[in-house]
């Protein structure tokens, strides 16, 4: 009797603290995060954003029902997501989820949004079928609306959320000023980079003329020029930094054409400029054993087909320094980048940004390439070159200003029309994190690029490989055996004990 009302007792106490902990859930958000990038903790950029919230912001969640595992999960962590916006934004951040495969109606209404539908395949019934899924966004704010139509697992989706949101709320932009003239690109040939430049700056373009103003830009932009500079547009740079100006310079020093198979020097009096500066980029080609490959076409009896060729002209960068500027970012291809080396004085702040690998090398100008060149180690017996820096301090009269340079101009610009081409997405962060770095203090530079690390199993070494191949096959298996004989162990000494007399 007194057990079975133990046991009663124990089911109530069991379901009365099950029933308070989900009390206490839906009035409280909260998760531990463990992993190594905080993927799941809100980056402090958020926490301001939704700080400074003084009216409500809407988000409509547009995310089809029944989906397999792997994409529902991208739903159930956009809940928590919201939940924790609401939470710290104490209740500024409204939001709903809508099934737009429900009715004909609804799913009219999200596609008028703006949100399209992606084809999924699935499994049903043993039968390959593919399905319409809305895994998308619409974030309103007051009469503005901000559309996200695919929501990314992981950090993107609070990078997406966030700027999406701040987007809307920043009322005085910053003006960015991209100076041309020179033969540099238009801003309609950065289309990726002004995707995330225009969340928080108006960007226009810059003449340089007597009656230009630079002091109205929190920052400006030089970017691969071609043609000569006149001197007294490099003296307009010097009275830009004088007040106070940042600068972020990429620059050509050398141009290579593939077509010719030939590179030379360029020079615009740019180098001469920023070699007063104390800065002095090379007119030379940085090789690296760590590159980016080109196609070639080979013949082979009557057959003619492509290859894929290593090209160490094309250096695929991934040691970066420990700075805001470069934080997350994985892989950098550049495109015939130079060298640079500070020459300055202690007076001024030189922090190198990107480098080369431990496999690198230098080739002066002019350089005829060979395609077909087989690269040896001796070929690469420098490492660590610096492909970007940064010099802060008094760089032109009293005042402090920031100076960032790229060791090639080209590394993050899509171009224009049929010859218009994707940047890989680190090309174009660094670019736009640079000037982030010299503009902004809202702290979206580190959530740009916030997000799981990258370890292809491509570029270990072979005995490496081969150790983690086993040891991913062994260890499970030696896990199960050693738990089998633990409990055998459990087993043996409890028979012992029962063989003695006295035991209870």
């Amino acid at each position: 009797m007194n057990t079975k009302k133990s046991l009663i007792l124990y089911i109530l106490i069991v379901t009365g603290i099950l029933i308070l902990v989900n009390i206490l859930a839906n009035r409280f958000f909260f998760r531990l995060d463990f992993t190594e990038d905080n993927r799941y903790t809100l980056s402090d950029a958020t926490k301001n954003i939704l700080k400074e919230l003084d009216d409500p912001v809407t988000v409509t969640a547009y995310f089809s029902e029944d989906l397999p595992p792997q994409i529902a999960q991208t739903k159930t962590d956009f809940k928590d997501l919201l939940i924790e916006y609401a939470n710290k934004s104490k209740g500024n951040v409204l939001y709903e989820f809508i099934n737009p495969n429900g009715k004909e109606e609804t799913e009219q209404e999200a596609m008028k949004a703006g949100i399209s539908p992606v084809v999924i395949n699935v499994r049903e019934k043993d039968q390959a079928v593919q399905k319409k899924a809305y895994l998308g966004a619409v974030v309103k704010y007051g009469d503005k609306t901000e559309v996200i139509p695919f929501m990314q697992q992981g950090a993107a989706m609070e990078y997406a959320l966030s700027t999406s949101i701040k987007k809307l709320t920043v009322t005085d932009k910053p003006m960015i000023g991209f100076i041309q003239g020179h033969g540099e690109p238009t801003i309609s040939e950065f289309q990726q980079a002004m995707v995330s430049l225009s969340v928080l700056y108006d960007v226009e373009p810059v003449n340089l003329t007597d009656s230009t103003n630079l002091s109205q830009y929190k920052t400006v932009c030089m970017i691969a020029p071609t043609d000569s500079i006149p001197a007294g547009h490099l003296a307009m740079l010097d009275r830009f930094l004088a007040g106070g100006g940042n600068l972020y310079i990429a620059i050509n020093r050398v141009q290579g054409d593939l077509s010719q198979l030939y590179g030379g020097e360029l020079t615009t009096g740019l180098e001469s400029w920023l070699a007063t500066k104390g800065l002095k980029v090379e007119p030379n080609f940085v090789i690296d054993a760590q590159c980016s490959t080109v196609n070639v076409r080979q013949q082979q009896g009557m057959f003619t087909f492509n290859t894929q060729m290593t090209f160490p002209y094309l250096p695929l960068a991934n040691s970066f320094a420990d700075h805001a500027i470069t934080k997350g970012l994985e892989n950098v291809l550049f495109e015939f980048v130079s060298s640079m080396n500070f020459t300055g004085d202690t007076g001024i702040h030189y922090q190198p940004l990107v480098y080369s690998s431990d496999k690198s090398g230098t080739q002066n100008c002019p350089v005829f390439f060979n395609i077909q060149q087989q690269w040896t180690n001796a070929d690469f017996p420098l490492s660590k070159l610096t492909l970007g820096a940064l010099l802060e301090g008094k760089l032109s009269g009293n005042a402090n200003s920031k100076l960032i340079v790229t060791g090639d101009g080209d590394f993050a610009v899509n171009g224009a029309g049929q010859a218009a081409r994707q940047r890989q997405p680190d090309n174009v962060n660094l670019m736009v994190n640079a000037i982030d770095y010299l503009s902004d203090d809202t702290g979206l530079i580190d959530l740009r690029t916030k997000g799981v690390t990258s370890r292809p199993i491509d570029q270990l070494e072979d005995s490496t490989k081969t150790l983690l191949k086993y040891l991913n096959f062994m260890l499970p298996v030696l896990l199960i055996i050693a738990i089998g004989l633990i409990n055998a162990q459990k087993n043996r000494t409890r028979r012992m004990k029962r063989m003695y007399y006295d035991y209870v």
